[in-house]
């Protein structure tokens, strides 16, 4: 009787250690799977990982326009993103995300309502303040992440810095990013 107990305890122990782990996330996982649909880039990407912990050194900015377009559309939308700089500092952002038209998430009134009541938020708010935000702080890791836009703000970061990294060295060419869109 008491090794029935015994073997009992141990079978429900065993059982509930298999369950847990089976539950349990592996935060590895989710961010293989997240940096998958985050952007690539043909020049260089970067995991979106980074951009929240990681703060950016900034060198002489090289005055000019620099460009930044995704190549692949995602739910619709790809990012464009032109920084402006003068005098050394960025004096422009446009940060938006078109659909095939060229139209602007921040025009697509049914989106932003959707959006909006879901998180609280929409890209007619988040995408001037992400702009206003480069322009006041001139770094992109010095930028609040914006609830209910954790992906858009990781994403405009991760843009930024390409572009500020463009303007350190006056390399005035468009980076392509070939983001991955699951399909």
């Amino acid at each position: 009787m008491k090794i029935k107990k015994l073997v009992s305890g141990v079978t429900m122990l065993a059982l509930t250690t298999v369950l847990l782990a089976a539950c349990g996330g592996d935060k590895k996982d989710d961010t293989a799977a997240s940096s998958s649909t985050e952007a690539s880039s043909s020049v260089v990407a970067k995991d979106s990982s980074s951009t929240e912990e990681s703060s950016m050194t900034i060198g002489e900015l090289k005055d000019g326009e620099y460009k930044l377009e995704e190549k692949n559309y995602n739910n619709g939308y790809r990012v464009v993103f032109t920084i402006v700089v003068k005098d050394g500092k960025i004096t422009e952002s446009n940060y938006d995300n078109v659909n095939e038209a060229g139209k602007s998430k921040v025009d697509d009134a049914e989106y932003n309502k959707k959006m909006e009541e879901v998180t609280k938020t929409s890209p007619k708010k988040y995408i001037p303040e992400l702009n206003k935000a480069l322009l006041e702080k001139q770094n992109p890791s010095d930028i609040d992440t914006i609830t209910g836009a954790t992906h858009s703000t990781d994403s405009f970061k991760e843009y930024a810095k390409q572009l500020i990294e463009a303007a350190e060295k006056g390399d005035t060419k468009t980076i392509e990013i070939d983001n991955q869109v699951e399909k």
